[in-house]
């Protein structure tokens, strides 16, 4: 029986706007494409979410990415409070939930900065029993040490859980440690997904 909903956050209660951000601090097209590569769309952009490298380090690795557009990643990397955008129906999804008498709790990769500069759109958080942001715990899906944490702290059962993300990868490593998994495409497939999974289990 599936007592617990774990949910990722990005593209999942929220909208990872990576490149309106970027068209935000002013840059378009081809320009806007080069920042994305050497930011978001870069390896590097794991250790922001990992939460070890210093903000210096990761603005020097993201410029050595493509440092002919250095002045620009600058600019990008100043504000990151248009980065996410909350979805609509989180709060109600997790209300309901909630209601059913079911666990809800998030395991997400994500930065110190956008929680912080962004939390004008994570207002479901504090919904939520519990959960693990990864630069916290300098740990990022999809390493099993993660998942191990966040079920030990809240005394969860892989068995009785459900995780959503949408990044197939992070979902596989949800499974391989006894959860159900669901790999989300929009928020109202994963509903009906969810929904199928507590009728079924």
């Amino acid at each position: 029986m599936i007592r617990n909903v774990i949910f990722d956050i990005g593209n999942v209660l929220v909208d990872f706007c990576w490149r309106e951000h970027i068209e935000s601090c002013g840059f378009q097209g081809v320009t806007a494409d080069r920042i994305g590569r050497a930011m978001m769309q870069s390896p590097v952009w794991s250790e922001i979410d990992r939460g070890v490298w210093s903000m210096e380090e990761l603005l020097a690795a993201f410029i050595a990415n493509d440092p002919e557009i250095g002045d620009a990643i600058r600019i990008v990397f100043r504000d990151f409070r248009t980065l996410v955008k909350e979805r609509s129906g989180s709060v109600a999804w997790i209300r309901s939930l909630k209601a059913e008498g079911l666990g809800v709790y998030y395991l997400s990769n994500f930065s110190r900065r956008v929680e912080t500069e962004a939390a004008a759109e994570l207002s479901f958080l504090k919904e939520m029993d519990g959960g693990i942001l990864s630069y916290k715990e300098r740990l990022i899906k999809p390493d099993p040490a993660i998942y191990r944490l966040l079920l030990a702290r809240y005394g969860l059962s892989a068995e009785e859980s459900v995780f959503l993300d949408d990044t197939p990868e992070n979902v596989e490593a949800a499974k391989a440690l006894g959860m159900q998994g669901i790999v989300v495409e929009s928020q109202e497939q994963a509903k009906r997904r969810l929904r199928e999974v507590l009728r079924c289990v």
